[in-house]
């Protein structure tokens, strides 16, 4: 292959990736490295790729290949750091932020990737010099205008917002991903400042634009929740009873996102025998390995009697690797609940915590927010309905078919309104001593990958209680679906 064919091959990916077609993406960055090991375009494509499907590990390969050849690529660095902090070796990651910058020290990705790894280890002031410095070199970048509205509110006169305004005259030249990022970023800055219909404007038009970029198929999503749901009768689980693995370690926080999963996981992980792990993958590789059996969710009795106990085993060795003395580890991947079957059957002994909150709160906060993780039900209102309502009934056939005892129920609104009896309950579930400073789990120090960084910093607090009532005149669709 020459660099012209290669050139194109890395387009077609581009353009793959961008109309929501990763596997064919992945496939033509692979035949360029085939021919092309060290392609540039190519190893930062796949990298990227990998990177954003939750494999880090490769995608630290594949930057550190490019770098033991061109040691000073500051784009290459960028991304070592992105993946190094995905895979959660955080100084690792500033080491490679820093370097860039000293190869680069204009260089707006550095700084951004620098201020996203500071949020995540709650040096906030850090993080909002970087994103600043990112916003000063890349001022037509959304991105960047985004993150720094993150990390504070807005205020009348606030020059972040006299940024925004500026771009938003150019928004005609941004790409749609781009116009996306830019109207979040406004409904921050006018929600903060209780221009509830400005703000929905752009929420809306933020929502719309990205939806249009994200593949998501409705049908097929609610029907393999049926599908899971016809599985796991009581009596296909009880046919499997004793089975499992014996770990008794993890502790698994499922429910919606934007449900209270990471101040539940925050509680526990303040808690000196546990470590928080985090939005973990471990259970999606193992069921897309073909563990769970070869067509799961199919009928457990074609599924071999040993399949449980050695899904767990994998999983319990795996995860117990990420903190090796400690007795509980948690895995705070909201979607898990879809699993609560095979997780009771793999890992009997293990914990698992359910976090409620009011569905309208939930789904419009999750509305807010971009997730850029493949949380695509999110981005329309009905979708988001009706994702919820599934979610509901699925957590209701798991209450039915699994044991009273199996799942911790822990409501946010009631957690906020006592937070000690609260928290205590939490911790006595999870088989472990009561120690104040999960009272205090503000003051823990680590790091925080999901879009509750900022607010898992402060105490409790209930402000974000009941607001979608702001916006009720335009949540009509919501409130349908969710009937």
């Amino acid at each position: 292959m020459d660099e012209p064919s290669a050139l194109n091959y890395c387009e077609a990916a581009r353009r793959a990736l961008q109309q929501g077609r990763p596997v064919e993406a992945e496939r033509h960055y692979r035949a360029v490295l085939a021919a092309l090991p060290r392609h540039r375009d190519a190893v930062i494509g796949l990298a990227g790729l990998c990177l954003h499907a939750g494999r880090s590990e490769e995608a630290v390969y594949l930057y550190q290949s490019l770098l033991s050849a061109e040691p000073d690529h500051v784009a290459a660095l960028v991304g070592l750091g992105d993946a190094m902090a995905a895979g959660g070796h955080y100084g690792e990651a500033e080491r490679a932020f820093r370097r860039a910058l000293g190869v680069e020290r204009n260089s707006a990705g550095a700084h951004f990737g620098l201020g996203s790894l500071m949020k995540q280890l709650g040096r906030f002031a850090e993080a909002r010099e970087a994103f600043e410095r990112a916003v000063a070199l890349a001022p037509n970048t959304p991105a960047c205008h985004l993150a720094l509205a993150e990390t504070a509110p807005f205020t009348e006169n606030d020059s972040r917002l006299a940024a925004l305004e500026r771009l938003r005259t150019k928004a005609a030249t941004l790409a749609p991903a781009q116009q996306a990022e830019l109207h979040f970023a406004l409904f921050k800055a006018y929600d903060d400042l209780k221009r509830h219909h400005a703000a929905f404007e752009h929420l809306q038009a933020a929502n719309r634009l990205y939806r249009g970029l994200v593949p998501y198929d409705e049908a097929q999503l609610l029907a393999f929740f049926r599908k899971i749901m016809a599985a796991f009768t009581s009596a296909a689980i009880g046919s499997f009873a004793g089975t499992g693995h014996g770990s008794d370690v993890p502790v698994f926080i499922v429910g919606m996102p934007r449900s209270g999963t990471t101040l539940v996981e925050q509680v526990l992980a303040s808690h000196p025998d546990v470590f928080g792990g985090g939005e973990l993958l471990f259970m999606q590789d193992l069921i897309l390995g073909g563990y769970a059996g070869p067509d799961y969710p199919a009928d457990l009795a074609s599924v071999a009697k040993d399949t449980f106990a050695k899904f767990g085993g994998y999983y319990a060795v795996r995860l117990s690797a990420l903190a090796p003395q400690a007795k509980r580890i948690t895995d705070k991947l909201p979607a898990n609940f879809r699993h609560l079957g095979l997780i009771r059957l793999a890992l009997p002994k293990a914990r698992i915590i359910h976090v409620r909150r009011d569905p309208l709160d939930t789904c419009f906060s999750c509305y807010t927010k971009l997730f850029r993780s493949g949380l695509n039900y999110t981005y329309d209102l009905s979708e988001l309905g009706h994702y919820y309502k599934a979610y509901a009934s699925l957590m209701a056939h798991w209450r039915g078919v699994l044991p009273e005892a199996a799942i911790l129920e822990v409501q946010y609104e009631a957690l906020v309104a006592d937070f000690e009896s609260g928290a205590r309950r939490i911790v006595e579930f999870c088989g472990l001593h009561w120690d104040e400073r999960c009272l205090r789990f503000y003051e823990t120090r680590r790091a925080v990958r999901t879009l509750s960084e900022f607010q898992v910093r402060r105490p409790v607090f209930s402000s974000s209680i009941g607001r979608w009532r702001a916006y009720e005149p335009w949540l009509s669709p919501l409130f349908e679906a969710l009937r």
